[in-house]
C-alpha cells in the first residue's frame, strides 16, 4: 500500500484526507518537518510514498497524474511530491536537508516545495505532469483559498480526465470514428477492475477470431472478419486508453500492446489467405509480400526515429516547411492519412473483406503500404540530406543493433574496419543497398535450386560487414536496417515463390513471421532503453546475412518438397528460440513502460 504523509496544519473542511484515501494512499500527518522526516524513515523502502501539503486544493484527478503513475521515480505537482522506491533515496536526503535548514519549527510555506527545489538543486530529475486546465495549488491566504476551490469547481474534473486518456496524436479514422466512443468503453472498463492486458488479450482474442473467420473462404466468414477486425481495433484503442485513463502503465502492458498489434494484423492476413486458397485462389505470395513491405515500413520509422531523436543541430529546410504546414488544419490530417496509418488500413481491410475478395483486399493493401512507404521514405531522405546534424553514438549504436548483424557480417566488418574508415558516407547504405538487391535479383532470375543465388548471399554477407564496418552516423545510414529487412525476407518470398510447390509460400510467411518477432522485439527493448537482445540470441538465429545464406544453401540442396519442409523447421526454430527468450524478458524486466503514445503506423 502506498503511504502519504500530509504536512502543516490541517485545513478544516479539506477533502485532501478522502482524496488520498480514494487513490489507494495511507494518510498519516506531520505537524512538521521532523515529525514528516520520521513518519518517512517509517515507510517501508518497497513502498510509494508521498509528501501532500494539508492546505492543497486542487481536482483528485491532478493528484493522481501527480501521484501515482507508476512510471517515474520522482515525480511533483504544486503541493505535493512523490517518489517509488527508486527515488527514495533522493527525497530522503532532500527531506533530511530540509529539516536540517527548518531546525524543525512549524511549517510556514510548503515542504512539499521545497524537497522538490532541493531534487532539482541536486540535479535529480522530478517528473512533473501536464495539468492544463486542473488545478492544484496550495493557497496562502482564506481568499486565495476560496478562489482556487472556485476554480476546481469551474473544471470538470472528469471530462478532463475523458479527454486525455486519447492520444494527442492519432490518425483521421482513429481520432474521429473511435475514440469518441471507445473512451468510455475504458471507463466502463476501469470501473469495473478491468486492467490493460485483459484488454490487449481480448483485442488479440478477437482479431484471431476474425482470421478464423476470413480462413473459411464463405461470404458470410468474410462479413464476418470485417466486422470482428473493426472490433479488435476498438479494443485496441480502449486498452492505451484505459492505461492513460487509470494510470496503470506496465512493462509487461507496454511490449504486449506493440507485439500484439503486428500478431494481429499478420495472422489476420494469414486468414485472408487461407480463406482464398479455400476458394481456389492462391494468394499466399500477396500476403507475404504485404507483410514484408509493412515490416519493413516500420523499421524505417524506427530507423529514422533512433537516428535523429538525440542528434544535435537537427534542423533542415523540409522539417521547416513541414512544421509550418502543420499550422493548416486540413493538411495535417491529409499527411496522417495517406502514409495509411492502423486505423486507416484496418479500416480498409475490414471493408474490402467484407465486400470484395482476398486477392483485391491484398492488391488494395499492397498499392496503398507501396505508396505511403515511398512518400514517407524520400521525405526522410529529403531531410536527412538537407541536415547538418551531429549524430550520437547512441543513436549508431541503436542502429547497428537494429541491423541483426550475425557471426559473418560481424567478422567481416572486424577485418575490415580500418579499410571502411576511408569509405565515402554515402558507401554505408549504397553497399547495403547493392548487395540486398544482388541476392534478392540473383534468387528471381536463376531457376530454384542453382547455385548463383548462394554466391550472392555470400557477396551480401561481405557487403553487409562492410556496411555495418564503422559507426551509423552518416546522413543515410538509417537505411541501413530497412534494407537488411527487405532483403533477407524478400529472399524467402522469391525462393518460396520460385519453388512452386504447395506449402512453400504458407512455411516462408512462418519464418518470417518469426524473424519479424525478433526485430520487432529488438525495437521495442531498444525504446524502452533496456538494450538490445543478448548477443547469444543473435548469434544462434544467425544474424539477417547468416539466415540469408541458409536458406539459399537449402534451396540449392533440398527438392522443392523438402525446402519447404526445411523452411516449416526453421521458422519454428526461429519462434522457439525469439519467444522465450522475448517472454522471459519481459515478464522479468526492469524496463520502463514505454507505451505508444505518437506513432500511429
Amino acid at each position: 500500500m502506498s503511504t502519504a504523509i500530509l504536512t502543516g496544519q490541517p485545513v478544516p473542511g479539506s477533502s485532501i484526507e478522502g482524496d488520498l484515501r480514494s487513490l489507494g494512499f495511507d494518510v498519516r500527518v506531520a505537524a512538521d518537518a521532523a515529525e514528516a522526516e520520521t513518519l518517512l524513515a517509517g515507510v517501508p523502502g518497497e513502498e510509494r510514498v508521498a509528501l501532500v501539503d494539508a492546505r492543497f486544493v486542487g481536482h483528485v484527478h491532478a493528484l493522481r497524474l501527480g501521484l501515482t503513475d507508476p512510471r517515474f521515480p520522482l515525480a511533483a505537482i504544486p503541493g505535493a511530491v512523490t517518489a517509488q522506491p527508486a527515488g527514495r533515496q533522493a527525497l530522503t536526503r532532500a527531506m533530511a536537508r530540509e529539516h536540517s535548514a527548518g531546525g524543525g519549527t512549524t511549517l510556514v510555506d510548503s515542504l512539499a516545495d521545497r524537497i522538490v527545489t532541493a531534487l532539482d538543486t541536486d540535479g535529480t530529475e522530478v517528473h512533473r505532469p501536464e495539468l492544463g486546465s486542473l488545478v492544484a495549488a496550495v493557497p496562502a491566504d482564506p481568499q486565495a483559498r476560496n478562489e482556487a476551490r472556485q476554480a476546481v469547481a469551474d473544471v470538470d474534473d472528469e471530462a478532463v480526465r475523458l479527454k486525455s486518456a486519447v492520444k494527442s496524436r492519432d490518425g483521421f479514422f482513429t481520432t474521429y470514428c473511435i475514440s469518441p466512443y471507445s473512451r468510455y468503453i475504458a471507463r466502463w472498463c476501469a470501473r469495473r477492475g478491468l486492467t490493460p492486458n485483459q484488454v490487449t488479450t481480448a483485442s488479440l482474442l478477437t482479431a484471431l477470431i476474425a482470421a478464423a473467420c476470413a480462413a473459411t473462404g464463405a461470404r458470410g466468414g468474410f462479413v464476418a472478419a470485417g466486422v470482428l477486425l473493426i472490433a479488435s481495433f476498438v479494443l485496441d484503442c480502449t486498452d492505451g486508453q484505459l492505461a492513460r485513463y487509470s494510470l496503470q502503465y506496465s512493462t509487461l502492458g507496454a511490449w504486449l500492446d506493440a507485439t500484439f498489434d503486428r500478431a494481429k494484423e499478420y495472422a489476420y492476413y494469414a486468414g485472408l489467405a487461407l480463406g482464398a486458397a479455400r476458394g481456389g485462389d492462391d494468394v499466399w505470395a500477396l500476403a507475404l509480400g504485404a507483410m514484408v513491405l509493412q515490416t519493413c515500413r516500420h523499421v524505417v520509422d524506427f530507423s529514422f526515429n533512433e537516428a535523429n531523436h538525440d542528434a544535435t543541430a537537427n534542423t533542415s529546410p523540409t522539417a521547416a516547411l513541414s512544421d509550418k504546414l502543420d499550422s493548416v488544419g486540413w493538411t495535417v490530417w491529409v499527411r496522417r492519412m495517406i502514409v495509411l496509418p492502423i486505423g486507416e488500413r484496418w479500416a480498409m481491410i475490414a471493408v474490402l473483406t467484407a465486400a470484395t475478395t482476398p486477392r483485391i483486399t491484398f492488391y488494395a493493401l499492397l498499392i496503398g503500404c507501396a505508396f505511403a512507404a515511398t512518400y514517407t521514405t524520400a521525405g526522410r531522405v529529403l531531410r536527412s540530406l538537407t541536415r547538418r546534424a551531429q549524430r550520437t553514438d547512441r543513436a549508431a549504436g541503436a542502429l547497428a543493433d537494429l541491423a541483426d548483424s550475425g557471426p559473418l557480417a560481424q567478422g567481416v566488418a572486424q577485418a575490415l574496419k580500418k579499410p571502411a574508415r576511408g569509405l565515402p558516407g554515402f558507401a554505408t547504405p549504397a553497399l547495403a543497398l547493392l548487395g540486398g538487391l544482388a541476392v534478392v535479383l540473383t534468387a528471381a532470375l536463376t531457376g530454384f535450386g542453382g547455385p548463383w543465388p548462394i554466391a550472392a548471399a555470400l557477396a551480401y554477407a561481405l557487403t553487409s560487414g562492410l556496411a555495418v564496418a564503422r559507426p551509423l552516423k552518416g546522413p543515410l545510414d538509417w537505411l541501413v536496417p530497412p534494407i537488411f529487412r527487405a532483403a533477407e525476407y524478400g529472399t524467402v518470398l522469391v525462393l518460396a515463390a520460385k519453388a512452386d510447390v504447395n506449402g512453400a509460400l504458407p512455411a516462408a510467411f512462418g519464418l518470417v513471421a518469426a524473424v519479424a518477432y525478433h526485430h520487432y522485439d529488438t525495437v521495442y527493448r531498444i525504446r524502452g532503453n533496456a538494450g538490445a537482445p543478448p548477443s547469444w540470441l543473435v548469434r544462434s538465429i544467425g544474424g539477417h546475412e547468416g539466415r540469408t545464406l541458409l536458406v539459399t544453401v537449402l534451396a540449392a540442396l533440398l527438392t522443392a518438397s523438402q525446402f519447404t519442409v526445411a523452411l516449416t523447421v526453421l521458422a519454428v526454430a526461429v519462434a522457439l528460440v525469439v519467444l522465450v527468450e522475448s517472454i522471459r524478458f519481459w515478464v522479468s524486466a526492469g524496463a520502463p513502460a514505454v507505451h505508444d503514445e505518437g506513432e500511429p503506423a
